[in-house]
């Protein structure tokens, strides 16, 4: 860079040196004559002029934001802002596979570890070969210094900094949970001087500050980024009751809430993921928190799938009969889900014609697959009513077909009230028996005494299909049956004695005339 500023600036006194000699056969020559008391600028003033804040200082320790100039054989050359361009050495800056993956107008972070006027020499950090003094400097002015980790020792390891024995406690060599400690020995990291007494003879660092550091320029510009409707791939990390935690970038998550997992009604997270599954997420929510340069990430799974409730008009219609799973049951009534993500409503009401329903567990329960006739559909407000009785059929439906005024039917005694007793002719089909009949019931002191679940002997005195009703009236008992034959033969037998008696009085005073 400063090979192109000198070049510009010497064209630049060329051309104003040309300018001078044209100007010498004008008129207007005074104008560049070297005694007119504008004097020409030095070449110096020039190019300060050119680089403003060339002269700018930097010192050992400074951590610098550079452009990559050129890439030669064994070094890199940088733009330092200054007149002076820095030098890095080239394997610094190689990755992994000792490949140069990096090109000219990269920008790059390195640290000074030795200015001068002639010479400015960047590096990643500090390493080879040095005395205290540059362990101290390191330490003075929090310059990375590379370190050999060679062995555990109690509470941390061994490491070798610039040939000399350093301690880094366990909990500073990363910044998660370390559960096997073997598994950073022979490793190469940075780190930073954390401590630096006896002339270098306790030397303590730490590595996780500076993943620390590097985690948050991450993650400052990752939410510079970040954005709301924002679809990203993520890995799921944690499962919690209310959701699930997923990371999104390094040392950034966020919570997909269990009611955003699914359309479908989700009891528990791990029904739907388990920690280390890759899903893709949707940004529906960023809100800052109470720590600063951090954010509250809400997420979805669910909105990256089509709402189902958009075509749910053209899948249903009232009256429709289907069927579906009990996903919950409530005090009034049971929600039941006819298709992934649209849930239905049976009120309790509509449970049963069969029987009366206290609560909706006397009928269903969470898991049930249900058949339901749909009632009512509102899809601007998602509800949907639905009914199992409807589905099952309405037992009144030809109930007088059924049924006749003075049939005699055996029913179940139901339930006891004050004004009579309910009774069960068949399920769905309940009628009443009044208690005045009851009592004038030759057999109301037995019938008194029967408990619910017994059977009994009725018979249907008036129907009325309409407002589902049935009147009883009591029956007869097998043993009133035959009370009732043995009646009847008596009273022929009596009649048929009194005949003959009247006869033969007959014959006798026919006789005496």
């Amino acid at each position: 860079m400063l090979l192109k500023m000198v070049i510009t600036i010497v064209k630049f006194g060329k051309f104003r040196a040309s300018r001078q000699i044209e100007g010498s056969r004008s008129p207007m020559s005074d104008q560049f004559n070297p005694d007119n008391e504008e004097k020409e600028e030095s070449f110096a003033t020039l190019l300060d002029r050119y680089s403003p804040g060339i002269n700018s200082e930097i010192q050992i320790g400074d951590k610098l934001h550079t452009k990559i100039i050129s890439i030669g054989k064994d070094t890199v050359f940088v733009d330092t802002g200054t007149k002076i361009d820095g030098v890095v050495e080239k394997v610094e800056l190689l990755d992994d596979n000792q490949q140069m993956t990096l090109q000219e107008g990269d920008a790059i972070e390195l640290y000074v570890i030795k200015a001068s006027e002639d010479e400015i020499r960047l590096s990643k950090a500090v390493s080879g070969i040095g005395g205290r003094q540059m362990l101290r400097e390191a330490f003075e002015k929090a310059i990375p210094v590379e370190g050999k980790i060679n062995e555990t020792c109690k509470g941390g390891f061994h490491v070798e900094v610039l040939k000399h024995g350093a301690f880094c406690p366990i909990s500073q060599v990363d910044i998660n949970y370390v559960e096997d400690p073997s598994e950073y020995v022979g490793k190469t990291y940075n780190f930073l001087i954390a401590k630096f007494e006896g002339n270098g003879k306790n030397i303590v660092l730490s590595r996780r500050v500076l993943l620390a550091q590097a985690l948050e320029e991450t993650r400052k510009a990752f939410y510079d980024k970040l954005t709301v409707d924002t679809v990203l791939d993520g890995t799921v990390t944690r499962l919690m009751p209310y959701g699930v935690f997923v990371e999104i970038s390094a040392a950034v998550e966020g919570m997909v809430h269990v009611s955003e997992l699914s359309w479908s009604k989700v009891a528990t997270p791990e029904s739907v993921v388990k920690v280390g599954d890759k899903v893709s997420v949707k940004v529906i929510g960023i809100e800052p928190v109470g720590k600063p340069g951090q954010k509250k990430i809400a997420l979805s799974m669910k909105h990256l799938a089509e709402d189902p409730w958009i075509n749910a008009g053209d899948k249903f219609q009232e009256g429709d009969k289907t069927s579906g799973t009990v996903t919950r049951c409530a005090n009034f009534g049971a929600f039941v889900e006819i298709s992934p993500g649209i849930e239905g409503l049976v009120h309790i009401s509509e449970m049963s014609y069969k029987k009366r329903v206290l609560k909706p567990e006397d009928v269903v329960t969470a898991g049930d697959t249900v058949s339901v006739m749909i009632k009512a559909m509102d899809l601007d407000k998602r509800r949907i009513s639905l009914s199992i009785r409807d589905a099952e059929g309405d037992p009144w439906i030809g109930v007088s077909g059924k049924y006749a005024p003075g049939q005699p039917v055996d029913g179940i005694l139901e339930k006891k009230e004050k004004f009579g007793y309910f009774i069960t002719l068949e399920p769905g089909i309940t009628g009443l028996l009044p208690k005045s009949y009851l009592t004038r019931s030759r057999q109301s002191a037995m019938m008194g005494k029967l408990r619910e679940g017994d059977t009994l002997a009725v018979v249907v005195e008036a129907i009325n299909s309409q407002d589902r009703k049935i009147t009883l009236t009591p029956g007869n008992t097998e043993d009133e049956r035959n009370w009732q034959q043995f009646a009847g033969d008596s009273d022929s037998s009596v009649g048929s004695l009194g005949e003959k008696l009247q006869q033969a009085l007959e014959s006798k005073n026919n006789f005496k005339k």
